[in-house]
């Protein structure tokens, strides 16, 4: 398997994406400047979280414009798989390979904290190996989490199957308690919450691991 983590000034997640993916798949994944043009040959690009640019204008706004993310929307639109966490969720956006867009969220504070999960759709490369419905523990560590889309999108993304991960309990003011989208062509996925920090026992919970081994068996099959 092939993958990169794109870092970002302002990238605090990177290393905790990069280790996780190195454990579980036994080769360390490509870190990717932001300043590159192209990519080298990749089945997984994760856009990982922080804040990128100082999150100055909007949170991912400025990063949406970097140059590598050109390479980035090439390579989902060849059916490569792209993982957007947190702030890499608010790029997605930005760039439009996700719908909506991320606000501040509806209490204007700083969110950190875990937070329970519901797994929507199993029938993602990222989520095949969770059951569906089932509730997963993950930490959030954000201040413009809360998910926004207009009426007619957001029934467009429950008709589709498109809401990946839902708020056990809405931390955020986020429509729906939507926590994690997918594109339609399936190959896209941006949350909130950092399954990458789940992931193994000191942790404190280990279901983030299932998200990052599912989306590895699924490019090894």
């Amino acid at each position: 398997m092939r993958t990169g983590v794109v870092v970002f000034p302002g990238t605090n997640r990177e290393r905790d994406a990069a280790m996780l993916l190195q454990r579980l798949d036994g080769k360390a994944p490509t870190m990717l400047w932001h300043t590159e043009t192209t990519l080298p040959a990749l089945d997984l690009v994760v856009l990982p979280g922080g804040f990128s640019y100082g999150d100055y204008l909007r949170t991912g706004a400025m990063a949406a414009h970097s140059p590598i993310m050109a390479a980035v929307r090439a390579h989902a639109a060849r059916g490569g798989l792209v993982l957007g966490i947190c702030n890499g969720f608010q790029i997605l956006c930005e760039t439009q390979l996700l719908p909506g867009i991320l606000l501040r969220n509806n209490h204007l504070k700083f969110n950190c904290k875990f937070v329970d999960l519901r797994v929507e759709n199993t029938r993602t490369p990222f989520t095949h190996a969770y059951a569906q419905g089932q509730v997963v523990h993950a930490p959030v560590a954000h201040g413009d989490g809360n998910y926004f889309a207009d009426d007619a999108t957001l029934n467009d993304l429950e008709q589709n199957h498109q809401v990946v991960f839902r708020y056990g309990h809405n931390p955020n003011g986020s429509a729906r308690n939507i926590a994690g989208i997918i594109n339609k062509q399936g190959n896209v996925l941006g949350l909130m919450p950092h399954l990458e920090n789940a992931a193994e026992p000191l942790h404190g919970h280990v279901d983030g691991a299932t998200m990052f081994a599912s989306v590895l068996s699924k490019m090894a099959a």
